[in-house]
């Protein structure tokens, strides 16, 4: 179970927000049960989406996982 600031992984392709499996959000909010409003910032800061999804959306960060870069020009083209 997640809980509100927790930082999360997608675990699926989001193509409609241009946002891809294993990109990185926190939870800002937890509007129902077993929902979850997860933010996507740029580097730079600015929210790239903000989007509910469910827990087999999402999964925990660990040891294991190792943050990237990749750019959002695809997208924003």
């Amino acid at each position: 179970m997640h809980k509100l600031l927790d930082t999360v992984a997608l675990t699926r392709d989001h193509p409609e927000t241009g946002l891809r499996k294993g990109d990185v959000g926190a939870i800002v909010d937890m509007p129902a049960q077993g929902a979850y409003e997860v933010e996507f910032v740029a580097a730079s800061g600015r929210t790239q989406a903000l989007v509910t999804l469910t827990a087999d959306d999402v999964r925990s960060l660990g040891d294991s996982d190792l943050i990237s870069v990749r750019s959002l020009a695809e997208f924003d083209a």
